[in-house]
């Protein structure tokens, strides 16, 4: 199953997390925020589909990011499991740990926020960009 969310840039967008990337749709970001690589998400995990929810929901579910912006990709592989809760309005939360709170996604995640390439960052920084956030769940 697909999904995709679209995000904004942001001038604060920073990506150095070394264990977790994030999408909000709150509007601003301070530079504490250093997971965060998109604001303004179209959704947050409540409002993912609850077919998708479900198949997420599954500890053997093998889970796909690819985060785009112009014409650079980058792909993460996470894990889905039985107690993601899935609930949270506004963020998204992947993580390379197995902590799960109302905003995580998936859990162990082979890459985090500081590995996304600088020259996407870059482009992110640009308030005036714009990125997808693409979850394909198998």
């Amino acid at each position: 199953m697909h999904f995709e969310i679209l995000f904004h840039g942001h001038k604060n967008i920073r990506s150095l997390h070394p264990k977790t990337i994030e999408i909000t749709t709150d509007p601003d970001l301070t530079l504490n925020g250093d997971c965060i690589v998109g604001v303004e998400a179209s959704c947050g995990c409540n409002d993912i589909p609850e077919q998708m929810k479900n198949l997420m929901q599954n500890s053997k579910s093998e889970i796909l990011f690819t985060i785009s912006a112009n014409d650079i990709s980058f792909k993460v592989k996470g894990s889905g499991h039985k107690n993601l809760i899935l609930t949270n309005p506004h963020d998204i939360v992947i993580r390379k740990s197995s902590f799960i709170c109302p905003r995580t996604l998936a859990i162990h995640c082979d890459l985090a926020s500081d590995s996304i390439p600088r020259q996407m960052i870059k482009i992110l920084q640009n308030p005036d960009s714009r990125g997808i956030f693409a979850i394909d769940v198998n």
